[in-house]
């Protein structure tokens, strides 16, 4: 009797499981160009706007504060240049391309959970002039950034999440 309570249970926490845990696929825009660190880049001629990807806003989950650095700043592709604290994890944030920044999103600074919920748009977090638009050939398209977070964020089953596995 026990064994078929149990059974029954574990059938029925599965069938809430595939409920509740159904995977969400990311938002991986187009036309945008991505680095292996999860950063983004939008390009208007020599300005560059770098933000990070759905994917890694998801994985930080709520975000709580963004540190940057100031305008006036040279960055480095591939280089941290900032932080984000989430509640579950802090991160340092690496521009995609070179150059100096231009502008720095202040809205970030009263409301960082535009990272998660606007990360293309209004969750941008710089803006670069480049230094060399050359540094693009190094980034990823949206379909080898796709390829990419497949094995970058691998979903996880029902038994990872209940023993806390990775």
């Amino acid at each position: 009797m026990a064994s078929r309570l149990w059974a029954t249970r574990a059938a029925s926490l599965l069938s809430l499981g595939s409920l509740f845990l159904t995977e969400v696929l990311p938002l991986i825009v187009k036309d945008l160009k991505y680095s292996y660190c999860h950063g983004w880049v939008r390009t208007e001629g020599n300005l560059a706007t770098v933000g990070i990807t759905d994917p890694a806003q998801e994985f930080l989950r709520e975000i709580v504060h963004v540190d940057l650095f100031a305008y006036g700043c040279q960055v480095k592709q591939n280089k941290a240049f900032g932080a984000i604290n989430s509640v579950c994890k802090n991160s340092n944030i690496y521009t995609p391309i070179s150059g100096k920044v231009v502008q720095v999103n202040r809205k970030l600074e009263d409301f960082p959970r535009l990272v998660n919920e606007s990360p293309y748009e209004d969750g941008w977090i710089l803006k670069v002039e480049m230094k060399d638009s050359n540094e693009l050939n190094n980034l990823m398209d949206s379909d080898q950034y796709s390829k990419f977070c497949e094995t970058a964020f691998r979903p996880r089953s029902l038994l990872d999440l209940l023993f806390n596995r990775s």
